[in-house]
């Protein structure tokens, strides 16, 4: 990659990097939705769980699961295509992420990129650990939901809408879990110092709060509550590790002197 005098990338440059991150992403993103294509009956009756059994119901013959439907000539390809490529944007996202940080941070030194090797090494348990946990709370979220159906109504709910809300909260939940990941990394590297991250702590708190309440599909403060407490909490660790590191890197340099 080639840079101007200063270590500056010209314009062309950086929109030429940014066409090799994201096809290098994509194909990653296609070559794991193979996996989703083949397992895509193992996959739904996971996904669908919170909702129905569809397990019992292939096995009983039964010609409907709970209140999940598909309709129209092309809804069972879309779906199966849309399951698909969700899943191979979750198992790629080792690939993905690090393409995102590889784009981010490309003038680094090689001291710098030595200490970036925690970014490649945690970015994939913490996007698991968040895409875990947004499965986990689908079945309090949907029960919340579809408690405000009327009495006397039933609620059908269409598996393409559905799908796009368990994508919504597993992806949220998975990208929101980088944000520790991010600024630990760029602390390592010396872009960005511990009281940086903590001073506007109040205002990080409340971006946080901000962000939970615009992006999470459900409005209940139960759901909202299990993404901004680990957030607000993995926020305050990682400036507290930012702080501790460089008060080690200061005295090192100062015993250099």
């Amino acid at each position: 990659m080639s840079t101007s005098s200063g270590g500056r990338m010209p314009l062309l440059d950086h929109l030429r990097e940014l066409r090799k991150r994201v096809m290098r992403s994509a194909i990653a993103i296609l070559l794991f939705s193979i996996f989703g294509w083949f397992f895509y009956n193992e996959i739904i009756i996971q996904l669908s769980s919170p909702v129905c059994d569809l397990r019992a119901a292939q096995e009983t013959g039964k010609e409907y699961c709970g209140a999940l439907y598909i309709s129209g000539v092309l809804g069972p390809l879309n779906l199966q295509i849309k399951v698909a490529l969700l899943t191979g944007v979750i198992l790629a996202a080792p690939a993905w992420l690090y393409q995102l940080w590889a784009f981010i941070a490309p003038g680094l030194h090689k001291k710098e990129k030595r200490n970036s090797i925690f970014f490649i090494i945690a970015a994939t348990p913490f996007f698991s650990a968040g895409a875990f946990l947004g499965y986990a709370i689908l079945p309090a979220a949907v029960k919340v939901l579809f408690g405000f159906t009327p009495d006397a109504l039933n609620n059908l709910v269409k598996f393409d809408d559905y799908l796009d809300f368990v994508l919504r909260i597993i992806l949220l939940f998975g990208l929101a879990f980088e944000l520790p990941v991010f600024l630990i990394s760029l602390n390592l590297i010396g872009f960005l110092r511990g009281q940086t991250i903590l001073k506007p702590w109040r205002i990080w708190v409340f971006s946080i709060v901000l962000f939970v309440a615009a992006f999470t599909p459900t409005a209940d403060p139960l759901t909202m509550g299990f993404l901004a407490v680990p957030l607000i909490a993995l926020y305050f660790a990682s400036g507290g590790f930012a702080v501790l590191n460089d008060k080690r890197r200061d005295k090192k340099n100062l015993d250099r002197v």
